[in-house]
């Protein structure tokens, strides 16, 4: 019922959009646009969607994915590409990524910092990092090989968006079909009694924050392919739209639950009603006083939500 709330919802938005610009917002080339819009956010919201099923926030993931794009993109890692092809920009950025959610996850599971700071803090740093590799230069992809395989169409589709349906189908069956989705939900449910269960919380913890990681280093990728270019202002505060895309689609802040058709679905909508904005010349201003109500509207439903559930 969730779902089908947020589907009637998307549906209102391309009606008003429809209303408003006509075939000008109905056309395929602009319903491509969204989806690709929202691909990027949509894979840090997959993995946000981990990390707060299981209670906790990452606050770093932006600034990750900059980091990621950066050290990607350097002189020393493009001139390996040339040699051994577009694995090794790939892997780069997968690596930072993960590195860096590995890194949130020890001092968060082990270290007991509170996930707010902890992510805050690697925010903080790997901002600062991007910019000192990068020398707040823009970074050109120059890999020929990265370039064939990651930009353009495939069945007339862009790949990015292949990208996206295929972390989010991952994501879906990891977090309802596996062992690691059942542990993730109960670790955000009650702590304590997933660790009398015999859930080893500290180490979930750990490779929660590390997906989360490795999100952002896909997203990266996309970033790159996107773009053509790493910048240490790539992803500068998409941590904030995922985490409204997430709250959106129903994933419980204070944890316990988690849906990934929930978060596709929120940044469908959040990537709709931007585009709608930007068809009518709207203000920015506006959209964003628009998606501060959508957010709250979110969190006082799920707060009603919780006051009525038993126990």
């Amino acid at each position: 019922m969730r779902n089908i709330g947020l589907i009637i919802a998307l549906v209102v938005l391309g009606v008003i959009g429809y209303a408003t610009s006509g075939t000008r917002f109905a056309s395929l080339d602009n319903l491509t646009v969204i989806v690709s819009t929202a691909s990027i956010i949509g894979v840090l919201s997959i993995g946000m969607t981990f990390v707060i099923t299981a209670g906790g926030i990452d606050l770093s993931v932006g600034s990750v994915l900059g980091l990621a794009s950066v050290w990607a993109t350097t002189l020393a890692t493009q001139t390996m590409a040339d040699q051994y092809g577009w694995i090794v920009m790939v892997g780069c950025a997968l690596a930072v990524g993960v590195v860096a959610g590995l890194i949130n996850g020890v001092l968060i599971a082990y270290g007991k910092v509170v996930a707010f700071i902890a992510t805050l803090a690697m925010l903080v740093a790997a901002r600062g990092l991007a910019e000192l590799i990068a020398q707040r230069r823009t970074q050109l992809v120059t890999v020929d090989s990265f370039e064939s395989t990651f930009k353009g169409d495939l069945l007339g589709v862009p790949k990015i968006v292949w990208i996206f349906a295929l972390v989010a189908v991952a994501g879906w069956f990891l977090l309802n079909r596996t062992t690691f989705g059942r542990r993730t939900v109960a670790v955000g449910g009650n702590p304590e009694a997933a660790r009398l269960a015999g859930i080893p919380v500290k180490r979930h913890t750990m490779l929660l924050y590390a997906l989360a990681g490795l999100a952002a280093g896909i997203a990266a990728v996309m970033m790159l392919a996107r773009t053509g270019a790493g910048s240490s202002t790539n992803g500068q505060l998409y941590e904030l739209d995922a985490i409204a895309a997430v709250v959106v689609g129903g994933t419980l802040l204070a944890g316990g639950r988690g849906t990934i058709v929930g978060t596709v679905l929120g940044v469908l909508i959040f990537a709709t009603l931007t585009n709608l904005f930007i068809q009518n010349n709207l203000d920015s201003s506006v959209q964003a006083v628009a998606k501060g109500a959508i957010i709250i509207a979110a969190v006082l439903l799920q707060q009603r939500f919780v006051s009525r559930t038993p126990g």
